[in-house]
């Protein structure tokens, strides 16, 4: 079977501040649609484990396709209830490795060197990195084996600085994804905010925002057929 690793947060609020974050339920869900239907099987990982929160917002984005999945027991179950801890993967189970979003990633993602050592061992076995929106924060730090950035020399995109202000959030969070990635040797792409766009270098396959999930997977799939 197939299998892609799907990361998700465990992060519940801005930090700082009452305001409640989370998974950004779309960017799970549309990705989820578009590989399931092909065969891929999915499962659920985020840096502790166990209850995934959402992000209130994402509801006012959602269609029936997420609705469908989020309504699912196994979604239910596997991904918001009883998703699995970083110490549960097997890296050598997984094709790809799909970091999501929703602004929670922002303080958890980037600095779970379990997942990052997960998610070198995934790329060095020749398996896809992939990521959307806040979700590029998952992929900044890690390392390849030389200890090299494994986002340095790449074309990648994420929720840009831009977008960042558009959603009043610039203030809250910790950093701005596309400034760290500059800094961590990155070729940094964009196009218009909020306008779907994903890019492909190599074995990473990046997102820009909300809107770019089903592209993520679509790239993932013609790459997958492309490598076999």
């Amino acid at each position: 079977m197939k299998k892609i690793l799907v990361v998700l947060t465990n992060t519940i609020k801005y930090l700082g501040t009452q305001q409640a974050t989370g998974l950004w339920l779309g960017e799970a869900t549309e990705f989820v649609d578009e590989v399931t239907k092909i065969g891929f099987a999915v499962d659920y990982v985020s840096p502790k484990g166990g209850f995934v929160p959402l992000d209130p917002r994402s509801f006012k984005y959602t269609d029936k396709s997420t609705m469908d999945i989020y309504s699912s027991s196994d979604f239910q179950q596997r991904a918001l209830t009883n998703s699995l801890k970083p110490e549960e993967i097997n890296p050598k189970d997984y094709q790809a490795i799909y970091y999501t979003g929703g602004h929670g990633v922002m303080w958890d993602f980037p600095t779970d060197q379990k997942l990052q050592k997960i998610t070198n061992e995934i790329y060095q076995q020749g398996g896809f990195v992939t990521s959307v929106c806040h979700g590029i924060a998952g992929l900044l730090n890690v390392k390849d084996d030389s200890g090299n950035y494994l986002i340095a020399g790449k074309k990648i995109t994420g929720f840009t600085t831009a977008e960042e202000i558009l959603a009043g959030k610039r203030k809250v969070v910790p950093f701005l994804n596309e400034d760290v990635a500059k800094l961590h040797g990155a070729n940094f792409q964009k196009k218009r905010a909020y306008k779907e766009f994903a890019i492909q270098d190599g074995q990473l396959i990046t997102g820009q925002n909300p809107f770019s999930a089903r592209a993520v997977a679509k790239k993932l799939i013609m790459a997958q057929n492309e490598s076999h």
